[in-house]
């Protein structure tokens, strides 16, 4: 058997080398990085039954170990770059904000270039007595840009059936794999049903008719019709695909805040996983978000990157470099050199409700490195008068912290919302918006 490839086949794997590390030097050792530990399980999963991933351009490999957890320090949303520390809520919104959203903006998510498409909605379809008479449903159609063969994005709307005045809605940016067509079987939860029986609406969109979720899709979608002659790709600063998904569910709200069966002022984002990433970036810049549900939103979403657990900013780089600008890749193995953290993102939002779960079960995703990013927003939001976290230690299981405007549910699952996110979630929101209409 060749074991040794030849001159031609070493030469093109050189190549790539360079191309996905910027260097001609051979790639680090498995372990450089990370936890050696884990070298065994590499492309499997450890004894614990959690993923093991190897990024390539530092060699990091996996690590689940507190005790590998370098130490870090957090930078202090509250300081400018200049040094001068923010201490009015003004000097935040007016200074400090715009640095670190600029930042996000440019080498993190990317921005939204300025001639991106209008979108022009019409609602197309009504049905009075949708999900057995419980609620009305709308189907509406948003045409992005002028082409006649232009994007579709498909919104689809519920109402309680029995509602005379406004109601706060929950737009959901899901999958797309049929979620809100029908009720699930008897016996199992309906989430939509609890919104419903809430007295909120329900909206949902699937995050395909936005933009593919694929790295050779630049070309289709939004993204595509923002792309001048012969460009194959955004700019290096400009939007990857969690941004063109922000900036739809954005165009969602464009519509929502017209609806007179909704209320404007109470219009709730919620997304899981790389969609829970993407509802923390759209209330980021979106104020008319008034509150967040960021199911399992993970690396890149809320957990603190300096935190080496589970997934990270590396691994996202290499195997999900699409969903971001394309500047994320100046930072692959110089975490500590960001200046922001995930904590800056979910203060981003502040002193707007945010609620952020974890799965005992998904360490990839690193339950407690959201937990504390929460912790360490805190600041920010008590600098606005809002309420904290209210608790700087690790939630037991399944025992939802929800009594300040940050909140977060630690449950005994896995990469999802469980029951009792969902109702807690909606007690929470509720009760900030009582609270703002007083």
């Amino acid at each position: 058997m060749n074991r040794f490839p030849g001159p031609a086949l070493a030469t093109g794997l050189l190549a790539c080398l360079i191309v996905l590390t910027g260097r001609a030097d051979p790639p680090p050792r498995p372990g450089a990085t990370g936890n050696p530990a884990n070298v065994p399980y590499i492309g499997k999963s450890d004894p614990k039954g959690n993923p093991v991933r190897l990024a390539k351009a530092t060699g990091h490999v996996s690590n689940y170990s507190e005790d590998r957890v370098p130490p870090y320090t957090l930078p202090d949303p509250l300081v400018l770059t200049g040094g001068q520390k923010v201490t009015t809520p003004d000097e935040w919104v007016r200074r400090r904000r715009s640095e670190i959203l600029a930042f996000y903006r440019t080498e993190i998510y990317g921005r939204v270039p300025a001639h991106a498409p209008k979108v022009t909605w019409e609602v197309t379809e009504t049905d009075p007595t949708a999900r057995g008479g419980s609620a009305v449903m709308r189907r509406v159609v948003g045409r992005v840009g002028e082409k006649p063969d232009g994007p579709r994005l498909t919104l689809t709307v519920y109402t309680p059936a029995k509602s005379v005045a406004p109601v706060p809605v929950l737009l959901s940016i899901g999958f797309g794999f049929g979620a809100g067509k029908a009720p699930p079987k008897a016996g199992a939860f309906d989430p939509i049903a609890e919104v419903l029986a809430r007295g909120w609406a329900y909206a949902t969109i699937g995050y395909g008719d936005i933009q593919p979720d694929r790295a050779d899709r630049w070309t289709e979608g939004v993204i595509g019709l923002t792309l001048k002659e012969g460009q194959r790709r955004p700019a290096p600063d400009e939007w990857g695909t969690i941004s063109a998904w922000a900036w739809g569910v954005s165009r969602c709200i464009d519509y929502l805040v017209t609806d007179r069966a909704i209320d404007p002022g109470r219009v709730a984002v919620t997304g899981a996983s790389r969609l829970g990433k993407t509802v923390l970036w759209a209330g980021a810049q979106d104020e008319r978000v008034a509150a967040v549900f960021a199911v399992v939103p993970g690396e890149m979403g809320a957990s603190l990157i300096r935190r080496d657990w589970g997934e990270t900013l590396d691994d996202m780089a290499q195997n999900f470099p699409w969903q971001f600008a394309g500047n994320l890749q100046k930072w692959v193995g110089r975490w500590a050199d960001l200046p922001v953290d995930q904590h800056m993102l979910i203060a981003l939002c502040a002193p707007r409700p945010v609620y952020v779960n974890g799965g005992r079960t998904d360490q990839w995703s690193d339950p407690k490195g959201e937990f504390l990013a929460l912790v360490a927003a805190g600041p920010v939001y008590r600098l606005l008068g809002a309420a904290d976290l209210g608790v700087t230690e690790l939630p037991d299981l399944d025992k939802p912290v929800t009594t300040g405007r940050l909140a977060f549910h630690y449950h005994s699952s896995g990469h999802m919302a469980v029951p009792a996110d969902w109702k807690a979630f909606l007690d929470f929101a509720d009760r900030h918006y009582r609270a703002a209409t007083k």
